[in-house]
């Protein structure tokens, strides 16, 4: 196994090629090049709730095996992003318990969910960078759904007042409907960084 290479959870976007899917963006910490890896909608739920720090009403797989972990003191130490294969991630977990190491293979999709939960690095090899990565030139914003509004009964978030939208945001999160929250919430953060 070559150098490691640290990356970060640059976000989501929606998949342009395949109906459903998501295209979750991972980015060397000290590059240019991005890895996009496809996922699909429950993954991408759960990283963008984290992402988004939306808290949902009942708690989600990878709240519950996080929850789980702690309470019998086991530790996620790291992700490793291991090997590429016809256009497949296979990562691996690495947990410590009792100062011991336990790894365990893992979707890369619910390797980045749990990462994000528990506050660990995510990792990948110079190899699996150099066959998968693609450079982004001086492109450092940050990648989220992509921008196409969702109408709530023929009505566009823009034409809310804030106070509908909090109603609305409440509203997305009690039906489970986190991409709306997602969308909700950007939108009113819009609106109190412009009135600063």
């Amino acid at each position: 196994m070559g150098n490691l290479v640290k990356l970060r959870v640059m976000g989501l976007t929606f998949s342009q090629t395949q109906a459903g899917s998501y295209a979750l963006v991972l980015a060397e910490e000290t590059g240019k090049r991005r890895i996009p890896i496809m996922i699909g909608a429950f993954e991408a739920q759960a990283i963008a709730l984290h992402l988004e720090e939306l808290k949902p009403p009942r708690p989600l797989t990878h709240d519950l095996f996080l929850s789980f972990s702690r309470a019998y003191g086991v530790e996620l130490k790291e992700v490793l992003i291991a090997k590429l294969e016809e256009g497949i991630f296979y990562s691996e977990l690495t947990f410590i318990r009792d100062n011991e190491a336990i790894k365990i293979d893992s979707r890369t999709s619910d390797a980045v969910a749990l990462a994000l939960r528990f506050k660990c690095p995510i990792y990948t090899t110079t190899e699996i960078l150099d066959k998968a990565g693609i450079f982004l030139e001086d492109k450092e914003e940050e990648v989220k759904y992509a921008d196409d509004e969702i109408p709530f009964e023929g009505e566009t978030l823009e034409s809310k007042s804030f106070l509908e939208l909090e109603a609305e945001l409440d509203m997305a999160i009690e039906n489970e409907d986190y991409e709306a929250a997602s969308k909700i919430r950007d939108e009113m953060k819009r609106r109190t960084d412009t009135e600063k």
